[in-house]
């Protein structure tokens, strides 16, 4: 494997306050510690980073992965792992054109990161949108995060379900407690950490008066200024901060195929 050096990177910022596309990097080839330490300031600096055109072999999966940290494990129960799991390496999973509308999987432990790799795509829909946390709580209500700030959120999460009390998921695959607002270890800045689809309600607060503050939280984070949308292409390697932003997915097509890798980054500690 060749060791590629580029410290200087070409980052194109892709939204004003989320996403950023690095170009003319192939990560198929090794990148030297400086760039690879370029690379993670620039993901901590646009939350999402897009390398596009790559050509990636599950290894190269994998040591990218650990470029952000540990590699995490997939958490959802084996018996819902779709066809053509057992071909695939550990850490890897397959994304077969399953319902992936919503936010980072709530846990005791979350990832701090998810990679996502494009092998096959629809010809239309299956794009994914990306919500900043940060800019959601900088201009959040004053009123609002006042009332919610050192607050701690239940999330309950069913998998399958891409919408609340939508009945399609199986049974509950998690259930914890976190902050309303989080902050990220890396850059010490908080960011919503609460979504329409898990979170459903807040600790020590009646139903009546978390209802309301919740819902403002959940209108004011998706507002599309604070939204980059990213159309797939094949090739295309998406790496997100699970601690400082959301995603949801468009429909497509039943009818075609849409394939893609799947590795995390495990979080370092509770969130705070």
């Amino acid at each position: 494997m060749v060791a590629m050096t580029r410290a200087r990177l070409d980052v194109v910022p892709l939204s004003k306050h989320i996403g950023a596309e690095i170009r003319g990097l192939d990560l198929h080839d090794k990148p030297d510690d400086e760039t690879i330490k370029a690379i993670y300031r620039a993901w901590l600096d646009h939350l999402v980073i897009v390398f596009p055109d790559q050509r990636l072999e599950q290894e190269d999966l994998v040591r990218v992965t650990g470029y952000f940290g540990q590699m995490g494990m997939p958490r959802r129960p084996p018996r819902f792992f779709p066809k053509g799991y057992s071909r695939l390496l550990p850490g890897i999973m397959l994304i077969s054109n399953i319902r992936e509308n919503g936010a980072p999987i709530h846990s005791e432990m979350p990832d701090k990161a998810t990679l996502l790799y494009s092998v096959e795509i629809p010809d239309s829909g299956g794009h994914t949108l990306f919500a900043s946390g940060y800019a959601a709580y900088d201009t959040l209500a004053p009123a609002v995060r006042d009332k919610l700030g050192g607050r701690k959120a239940i999330h309950h999460y069913n998998y399958g379900s891409t919408r609340k009390g939508d009945n399609k998921g199986t049974e509950a695959f998690g259930e914890c407690i976190h902050p309303v607002f989080r902050t990220n270890e890396d850059t010490r800045r908080k960011a919503v950490y609460v979504n329409r689809l898990m979170t459903v309600g807040i600790v020590d607060m009646p139903k009546e008066e978390s209802d309301p503050l919740l819902k403002a939280v959940f209108d004011h984070a998706e507002k599309k200024e604070f939204v980059y949308e990213h159309v797939w292409r094949v090739g295309n390697l998406l790496l997100w901060d699970n601690r400082c932003s959301s995603h949801a997915r468009t429909d497509f097509p039943s009818t075609q195929r849409r394939l893609m890798w799947r590795t995390t980054v495990k979080g370092a500690g509770r969130p705070y």
